[in-house]
């Protein structure tokens, strides 16, 4: 209850804060400002900020980053939407760069808040889980970048519980920050080209079709094979260096 009470005031203090962030905009009409739910509040909130780009283009970028950080740390849903959105406001290869780095940085603050305050929590909440990933990165421990690479890569992979299980299993913060920058690049990608040709799209689906989908997961088998190729290195490299561990032992009975 200690460790809640603390995240929940570590959350009203970062709401807060993002709250009184927008209040600073010296336009009258703030309802604009709120995290998009759908495509068409999607495209109100990306002709709000670039119309007030053109005079405060570093304020906005204040904005979206602190935003973007926000969601990340606390594991919010709705990271594609920003991802757009840093598409329409920022063009395709700086968009891309703000949200590879503010991914990794918020998905590493979560890590961190995780590894603080909310093992107990999310061992309670998500054992079956936990015990799964614990074991996945044992057996892989040996090329555990390469795995957390594929686990980022892989379409399916829910990212807010690798974030907040990874301390809990012992993963690296350093292996961990990495292998987000780089995992999720084709997503970001993906997500941020679509911003520049944001009112051209009808709907979600023609992101996330199934040949994007079928595309990153061709991407996420292919992180797989140097770990494979490490492990059994690894592998053939101690039965070497320990060549009696194959051998079976001659035990003599006592009588």
């Amino acid at each position: 209850m200690r460790a809640a009470l603390r995240l929940g005031l570590l959350f009203g203090a970062a709401s807060l804060g993002l709250y009184l962030l927008t209040c600073r905009l010296p336009l009258a009409d703030h309802r604009s400002l709120r995290f998009p739910s759908d495509l068409e509040e999607l495209r109100e909130l990306s002709e709000f900020l670039w119309y007030y780009k053109r005079e405060h283009p570093s304020y906005v970028l204040l904005l979206f980053c602190s935003a973007y950080l926000y969601k990340q740390c606390f594991a919010i849903p709705g990271s594609s939407f920003l991802n757009i959105l840093a598409g329409a406001l920022f063009g395709p290869w700086l968009g891309l760069l703000l949200c590879c780095v503010l991914t990794s940085v918020g998905a590493t603050c979560c890590f961190l808040l995780s590894g603080a305050l909310g093992k107990q929590l999310v061992v309670s909440y998500f054992p079956d889980k936990v015990a799964l990933l614990q074991r996945k990165v044992e057996e892989n421990r040996n090329s555990l970048f390469f795995f957390l690479l594929f686990l980022r890569l892989f379409p399916m992979t829910p990212n807010w519980f690798l974030n907040f299980a990874s301390p809990i299993v012992n993963v690296p913060v350093v292996q961990f920050f990495f292998s987000v920058l780089i995992g999720l690049i084709p997503y970001n990608f993906i997500c941020v080209q679509t911003g520049s040709i944001l009112s051209t799209i009808t709907s979600l689906d023609d992101i996330f079709s199934w040949g994007t989908v079928l595309k990153l997961l061709a991407i996420a088998v292919a992180a797989l094979i140097p770990g494979t190729v490490i492990k059994k290195f690894s592998q053939k490299r101690l039965n070497l260096d320990n060549p009696d561990s194959t051998r079976p032992l001659n035990c003599k009975r006592v009588t």
